[in-house]
């Protein structure tokens, strides 16, 4: 056979080096304390504001199509990790207690600029 080629023919290929785009970015994780963002530099200039701590919500009733900003108390639980509700992180599908009552976080606060969250019935 041919150098550099495989047994059926084909050509090996050499690994390609990790560009920029392909590193993996700093993990932020969302905390309950004082307000406090960030804003990155994102592909083509863009810029994103980040979020990596706050305490209120823009929480959404669904009988009322509603959305008010209410104070977050405490995180109660968290179904991707339970030790984050212990460390009272906001991250998306985590259980919150808030002025309005119990509310489900709908976004992803560490990607995104604020917490979104809709009433829970109980």
């Amino acid at each position: 056979m041919a150098y550099g080629r495989k047994i059926s023919g084909g050509k090996y290929h050499k690994q390609k080096k990790k560009t920029k785009d392909n590193l993996p970015g700093i993990e932020r994780k969302v905390k309950l304390r004082t307000e406090k963002q960030k804003t990155l530099r994102t592909m083509g200039g863009n810029k994103k504001n980040v979020l990596l701590s706050t305490q209120e919500a823009n929480i959404i009733n669904p009988e009322t199509k509603k959305a008010t900003k209410a104070k977050i108390k405490n995180v109660l639980e968290t179904p991707s990790n339970r030790f984050f509700a212990r460390q009272n992180l906001l991250l998306k599908s985590a259980i919150i207690e808030t002025e309005l009552g119990k509310a489900r976080i709908t976004n992803r606060p560490s990607q995104e600029g604020m917490v979104q969250a809709v009433l829970i019935k109980e």
